[in-house]
């Protein structure tokens, strides 16, 4: 249902959402989940320090069980390159792009 929300831009009543299953999350898996699609959310909205916020506590989440390169941190690693894209900032973006491969 978020994932709708965010693609027709009902964002407040996404973020709403979200919150809302964060509050009843069951385990970090979840949280972490969560915590990313808040990013997108955040991103999607312009409000990038916020977007990388979110990313970075999905991330923060995945490597507890994660080595850093595993291929699955790929998504996480590429939005947040995204997002330092958006704000201009290209040598973090590289970092985080680089990261993703």
């Amino acid at each position: 249902m978020g994932k709708l929300m965010l693609k027709v831009g009902h964002f407040d009543q996404a973020e709403e959402l979200y919150n809302e299953l964060l509050k009843g999350a069951s385990d970090d898996s979840d949280r972490g989940h969560i915590y990313h699609q808040l990013g997108k959310l955040k991103n999607r909205q312009g409000k990038y320090p916020e977007a990388i916020k979110f990313y970075e506590k999905s991330l923060k989440i995945e490597r507890k069980t994660l080595p850093e390169d595993d291929a699955s941190l790929a998504p996480t690693y590429s939005n947040i390159g995204g997002v330092y894209r958006n704000m201009g900032e290209y040598s973090k973006a590289l970092e985080y792009y680089e990261k993703d491969l």
